[in-house]
């Protein structure tokens, strides 16, 4: 008798739409038949990784048979000084989306409700559903966070809220004065992470734009996510963070595979974070290439909006999809986001000077025909 695979899932696995990522460059050079293509689709740091970085990894290579440190003690040492906090407030995953998965994990049960807003990043809902848990979903306000609406939400039920600031796909981002009154405004039963995966590119550019971190000790309901994934460089080894009260820590860990962040991860982000000169000069990168792109869309009349990230999503006039294909076939990788309730929109990452003007001049062949 056959049987159907499906119908033995749990319940929340069952509608789960796994995530898609960006084509990777040998796949694309492989389908289309071209060369010498480009990714401009994954939000990754166009100056790879920082140099101490590469030689830790260098450094660490001959002890790859050994099992990585489980408690991350030298990362965790740094993370701990470098931030103001105290080591057992930290948890390290496989990524940022590993805090993300393991806070819905340790407080969110199918009896719960999980807030996220329209427009936000697509593993909100994935680690909803596969907790079992209801998804309860803010419209968005000018594509950004409308936090009167998300608190409009909060329930008895509500366990969770997942905040990104700055926001992936949108690049929009929350002032510090409304988004500590909404989470201060939060009855305690409410866990919130502020997901801060675009953190570096914000701090210190915008005025109001707020470090999570700093409210910790007012808030003990608060998560605070971070990658390596982005302007370190680090895609590649996966490796991020989350900072908490040392009681919410100590859950997290719970729900935490043993050795989930490799070894080599583990050395290339604690040198990653002394290369001070590395950050400057991404951070200077990605400024020229925000204004070389967003001027080629305005002078396009491409509506575009504003971002605090290292990419921008832009509007291309009519449904994206067969642009997208389009561009593929130049060479040309960017993301496409209907997923994201966006489907006239393109979401194309910050690239080299060189990389943003072949983007800019393959859109506007594509867009003629």
């Amino acid at each position: 008798m056959s049987m159907s695979f499906i119908d033995l899932a749990v319940p929340g696995i069952r509608c789960v739409q796994p995530y898609v990522p960006g084509k990777p460059l040998a796949e694309l050079e492989r389908e289309y038949g071209v060369t010498n293509a480009i990714k401009l689709a994954s939000n990754e740091n166009p100056l790879g990784p920082s140099p101490l970085a590469l030689a830790a990894v260098r450094e660490g290579l001959h002890d790859v048979a050994r099992y990585p440190d489980a408690g991350c003690f030298a990362l965790k040492a740094t993370l701990a000084v470098r931030l103001g906090v105290h080591e057992n407030q930290i948890t390290l995953g496989n990524g940022s989306n590993d805090i993300l998965e393991f806070a819905a994990r340790a407080f969110v049960t199918p009896e719960h409700e999980v807030i996220f807003s329209e427009h936000a990043f697509a593993v909100y809902p994935i680690v909803t559903q596969i907790v079992g848990a209801r998804a309860r979903i803010a419209p968005a306000r000018d594509w950004g966070h409308d936090l009167e609406a998300m608190r409009s939400l909060v329930s008895e039920r509500t366990r969770l809220i997942f905040i990104a600031n700055p926001n992936n796909p949108t690049g929009t981002w929350l002032a510090a004065k409304p988004l500590e009154d909404f989470i201060g405004s939060l009855p305690p039963h409410v866990m919130v992470v502020v997901d801060e995966a675009y953190f570096e590119y914000a701090h210190d550019v915008y005025p109001d734009y707020p470090d999570a971190m700093q409210w910790l000790n007012n808030y003990s309901n608060l998560i605070v996510a971070r990658t390596f994934s982005k302007i370190y460089g680090l895609a590649g080894l996966r490796i991020g963070y989350g900072v908490s009260h040392p009681e919410v820590a100590n859950l997290l860990d719970r729900v935490r595979q043993p050795f989930n962040v490799n070894s080599l991860a583990q050395l290339a982000a604690e040198a990653a974070l002394d290369d001070l000169e590395h950050i400057a000069r991404s951070l200077e990168v990605n400024r020229q290439g925000m204004k070389q792109l967003t001027e080629a869309f305005a002078a396009m009349k491409l509506p575009f909006i504003p971002s605090a990230g290292n990419f921008v999503a832009v509007d291309v006039g009519r449904p994206a999809a067969p642009i997208y294909e389009a561009l593929l076939r130049e060479g040309v990788i960017v993301r496409p986001v209907a997923n994201y309730g966006m489907p006239r929109h393109l979401r194309v990452t910050i690239g080299l000077p060189q990389e943003n003007e072949r983007c800019i001049a393959v859109l506007k062949k594509v867009l003629k025909t």
